[in-house]
């Protein structure tokens, strides 16, 4: 009677999601979550970002003046392992959502992306291992081998599969942490996207001044060796919290799930759907038949799907009662299929976006180290003007939550002020302005060097590097539009039990954006780069026509958006079953 009782009362004080404890016990409110536990995962985020900043900002230096490779192909190796930062965020997501658990695979990577750090600071301390050094008036640089080539990429790529596969089990844990079944904690859940996106801000900035100088002033060993002790204050901040962390149970391999509803749909294509949605079929206990999962509620697109969930009696298994999961699916199940469905354009529009912010770590650099680097005696490295991104980012996000969402309210009615969705959308305006700026800064750039006769000098043109501080601080406010706006609408728009496979395509735009940079940059290269043509991109940019490629990207950026704009009119938003507060128990 006595134990009956004390369950009782777990269960009062269990959050209403469902969420459990680090021991697989029902989560109680006032011992787990909140904003004490979400403050350590936006630590360990933002240490980690610290770490993988110090690394990223100046990497394509480090390639051109330490391995000795040209601008292009430096270009294109930083766009590449950028990109494959962020795509193995899929790796993490996937894992985190079937089978480990957002905790357990945040764990795991963080500390592969501690071993990958570990591995690149031996490559820049340990002789045996570092690149050669150019003479001292850098008229010969020998050609680094290819084994220590190698070993540098391996520790890159370790890197980047740590850091891209914790990212969206991290993201999704911490905002776990807040009860999605308690209005006053859904709140506090929508700002946590905010401070996780600051927290990665604030690291950025902290590498993009403190780590860049050392390594431009004092070593590459020294510069790396504290992008590695920012890893280890990660995996410390992040297992500090591990007996509160509030967990959401694993719901199974979704590429199952979704596959049984294609298939099943298949099977029963000759099937009419009926027209009330109550008849589909749909489990009669509380919560859903997908574990972890709340159940969603019908919607009218894609009606093909509905087959899936209309029951046939060839539907039960030979001689038992229970359904076969390849030929009858629930509503629920259907639905998620949906959700990802009416996701995926959406995503598709987003990758653009990112080709266009990868400009700010790789052709907005190269761009700035041919200007005057120097202000009052000191020489700023040109990686470093970021930091006006990152400026903007930490402006512009306050002005958003304190200035655009109340006049977003009065205007609109939304309690967000502006739909997640229309916060993308002006990101996509923003970066587009930001391109037409580096166009409009590198066409007088130009200028300034034929009229100082600099074209084939090796020294800068006499353009302060600050020219570039607007083009950086618009990429900066597209930022606190677009990719926060992508954590909150990837989150809040996907099914419980895939939400860091779903908050991992934010990752994965990033990354693919990358891509189609290098793609790009190459195809330019390839096609501006006939005969005796140096192209547009070559090694003296002074040679070039940089300003082109900045056009031609603000050209493909406004299509981008004409497309972007269709798929956001189109969207529907889903329905979760309010009424079914079933996901906290167990079928």
């Amino acid at each position: 009677m006595e134990d009956n009782q004390k369950g009782k009362q777990l269960n009062r004080e269990a959050t209403g999601d469902g969420t459990l404890d680090l021991f697989g016990r029902p989560a109680v409110k006032c011992k787990t979550g909140g904003w004490f536990t979400s403050s350590l995962i936006l630590g360990t985020q933002g240490f980690a970002a610290v770490g993988y900043f110090g690394v990223c900002t100046n990497l394509i230096l480090y390639l051109t003046r330490v391995l000795h490779e040209g601008n292009a192909v430096a270009a294109n190796n930083v766009s590449n392992w950028i990109g494959t930062s962020y795509v193995t965020s899929l790796i993490g997501g996937f894992l985190g959502d079937a089978y480990l658990g957002r905790f357990w695979t945040a764990a795991v990577f963080l500390v592969i992306y501690l071993l990958g750090m570990v591995l690149l600071t031996l490559t820049a301390t340990v002789k045996a291992f570092k690149p050669p050094a150019c003479t001292r008036n850098q008229s010969f640089c020998p050609k680094t081998s290819p084994e220590k080539t190698t070993l540098l990429y391996v520790a890159l790529y370790i890197i980047a599969l740590g850091y891209g596969g914790h990212q969206p089990c991290l993201t999704s844990l911490g905002a776990d942490q807040f009860d999605k079944e308690d209005p006053k904690e859904q709140t506090e859940a929508t700002r946590f996207f905010s401070w996780y996106y600051m927290s990665i801000t604030f690291g950025a900035i902290t590498a993009g001044v403190l780590f860049v100088y050392v390594e431009d002033n004092i070593g590459w060993g020294v510069g790396f060796g504290l992008s590695t002790a920012a890893a280890v204050a990660a995996v410390v901040a992040f297992f500090i919290g591990a007996p509160r962390y509030r967990q959401q149970r694993t719901g199974g391999n979704p590429f199952t799930r979704v596959a049984q509803v294609f298939n099943a749909a298949l099977h029963k294509h000759h099937v009419k759907v009926p027209s009330d949605s109550s008849l589909l079929y749909e489990v009669d206990f509380k919560g859903s038949a997908i574990q972890g999962s709340r159940k969603i509620l019908h919607s009218d697109e894609f009606r093909y799907l509905d087959k899936a969930a209309t029951e046939i009696d060839s539907d039960t298994v030979a001689g038992t009662s229970e359904k076969n999961p390849w030929r009858l699916c629930t509503i629920t199940q259907v639905e998620e299929v949906k959700c990802i469905l009416r996701i995926l354009p959406i995503w598709a529009s987003s990758i653009l976006f990112s080709t266009l912010y990868t400009q700010m770590s790789t052709l907005f650099v190269e761009q700035g180290a041919t200007m005057n680097t120097h202000v009052a005696g000191f020489k700023i490295p040109p990686a470093s003007l970021s930091t006006f991104t990152m400026i903007s980012v930490l402006l512009s996000a306050p002005t958003y939550e304190y200035v655009v969402v109340p006049l977003g309210r009065k205007i609109t009615g939304n309690k967000r002020g502006l739909t997640s969705l229309q916060r993308m959308g002006v990101g996509l305006i923003v970066v587009t302005v930001a391109m037409i700026f580096a166009a409009l800064v590198e066409i007088f750039r130009l200028k300034s060097a034929r009229a100082h006769g600099l074209i084939d000098a090796a020294k800068p043109v006499p353009m302060s590097v600050f020219w570039q501080i607007p083009q950086y601080f618009l990429v900066g406010a597209s930022e606190v539009f677009t990719y926060i706006g992508q954590l909150d609408f990837f989150y809040e728009e996907s099914p419980d039990a895939i939400r860091s496979l779903s908050v991992a395509l934010s990752p994965t735009s990033f990354a693919l954006g990358n891509y189609v940079s290098s793609l790009l940059v190459t195809c330019v290269m390839e096609l501006t780069s006939k005969g005796a043509r140096l192209g547009w991109i070559p090694n003296n940019l002074n040679r070039g026509h940089l300003d082109y490629y900045f056009w031609l990207l603000s050209a493909i950026s406004i299509l981008n958006l004409a497309f972007y704009l269709a798929c956001a009119i189109w969207y529907k938003f889903i329905q979760i079953d309010r009424h079914d507060d079933a996901a906290r128990e167990e079928p």
